[in-house]
């Protein structure tokens, strides 16, 4: 059994097909020291935590994740709390850094006996329809390899060989891009929040996300096109003072700024998510938007549910379970999609949906601006469009309703941690 990718998707995988006596090995391209390090999302659903616990796989969680159950909304009209914790179905996250589950995981692998191939880039799949496929590699001294299993999961990501493999026609693509940049930052600096802060402000998104006690993920909105290193670390911080409402609510804590990216938001799916025996799992198989923290949460459920299937295949010659693999798995997806895309709705003005190229730019549109964000900047001078006006008062009915409505915020409150 061959495995592409040592993230969520592909650990939580190969464990499990190494504690059901299934021989694997993971092919990941990066080296051992890039992959415990990258950071990543830190919210884990508690379909999650349950998933993790159940194999034996959350003795760090445990130790030093931390519970999680509120976030709070800032407008220009003032702020609300939402306890979801207490709300819906009474659920809540553990804030567990990405970069320290994958780390446990490959301890925990690695440890049990298992095989990982760092620094060994595949290049591609073939024979996926026949008995045996062969993946191809490059080593990390550039010579070429052959690994061949009687199945391969792509855990590689969107860009991966895995998905590079697929014959035309031998899936369907589901794409959007909700017209939506992010510049994603993190700051040497703790909290300055108990709670996932959400800004909606007329220049545009900010969001602030605990990581650790010293350590704090920061999203701002852009216009399309922006350079990631567009702006002074100050200048980054004293827009994100302004849209979360500084001023009003207090300060933010301030610290050096150890990563920026630019994230445009956009969905991707693939349907099915099996051709042959080659099957997908994690960003391969679908790639969700930031907004609603899904996609690490879908990539373990994901994987849970292949390595059922693949121990049936292999251990009992069972083919049920991977024949139904793909639909299962897309039902959570595309209920995680819509909510993802009901989350963009309600932090972002309408006008910035639909973003485009645009010239030298910073967080706020170009350099030097002083509007709200517009398709590549500002609004035109003539003004927001009626279709734009009349989203942004939906979006306005939306925000007032989470605030006040107790069924609302049920109904929040179960999706927002829920798969």
């Amino acid at each position: 059994m061959i495995v592409l990718g040592a993230g969520p998707a592909g650990l939580v995988l190969a464990n499990l097909l190494l504690d059901q006596g299934i021989d694997c090995v993971v092919l990941e391209r990066a080296d051992r020291a890039h992959v415990e390090t990258r950071a990543r999302a830190g919210f884990l659903a508690a379909h999650t935590v349950r998933i993790l616990e159940r194999h034996g796989l959350a003795d760090g969680l445990r130790l030093r994740g931390k519970v999680h159950s509120t976030c709070e909304f800032r407008t220009e009209e003032g702020r609300f709390r939402l306890d979801y914790g207490a709300l819906g179905s009474g659920e809540t996250h553990v804030v567990y850094p990405q970069q320290d589950l994958v780390s446990d995981l490959l301890a925990r692998f690695v440890g049990a006996g298992g095989q990982v191939r760092f620094s060994a880039e595949a290049t591609e799949v073939r024979d996926a329809d026949g008995d045996r496929p062969t993946v191809h590699v490059r080593e990390s001294d550039g010579r070429p390899a052959r690994w061949q299993g009687r199945y391969v999961a792509g855990c590689d990501g969107r860009h991966g060989a895995a998905r590079r493999s697929l014959p035309p026609g031998a899936v369907r693509r589901r794409h959007i891009d909700h017209g939506i940049s992010w510049l994603g930052l993190l700051a040497e600096a703790p909290p300055s929040l108990d709670a996932v802060g959400y800004a909606v402000h007329a220049r545009g998104f900010a969001g602030h996300m605990a990581r650790t006690d010293t350590i704090t993920r920061y999203y701002l909105q852009v216009a399309r096109g922006t350079p990631a290193d567009s702006w002074s670390e100050e200048r980054i911080w004293d827009e994100l003072d302004l849209r979360t409402g500084a001023k009003e609510y207090g300060p933010l804590t301030r610290g050096r700024i150890v990563e920026r990216a630019i994230v445009d938001l956009e969905s991707d799916v693939l349907d099915p998510l099996r051709h042959g025996r080659l099957l997908l799992a994690g960003d391969a198989a679908a790639l969700i938007s930031p907004s609603a923290a899904k996609g690490a949460n879908l990539a373990v459920l994901e994987a849970e549910l292949l390595a059922g299937a693949l121990g049936d295949a292999l251990q009992r010659n069972d083919g049920a379970g991977l024949d139904a693999y793909s639909a299962k798995c897309l039902a959570h997806v595309w209920r995680a999609q819509e909510f993802s895309r009901w989350m963009i709705e309600l932090l972002h003005d309408p006008s910035g949906w639909h973003g485009g190229p645009a010239g030298p730019t910073g967080p706020t549109g170009p350099i030097g601006s002083t509007g709200p964000i517009g398709p590549t900047g500002p609004e035109d001078v003539d003004g927001p469009s009626e279709e734009s006006l009349f989203l942004d008062s939906l979006r306005r009915s939306r925000l007032a309703s989470l605030a006040t409505s107790r069924r609302q915020q049920d109904w929040f409150a179960t999706r927002y941690v829920g798969l």
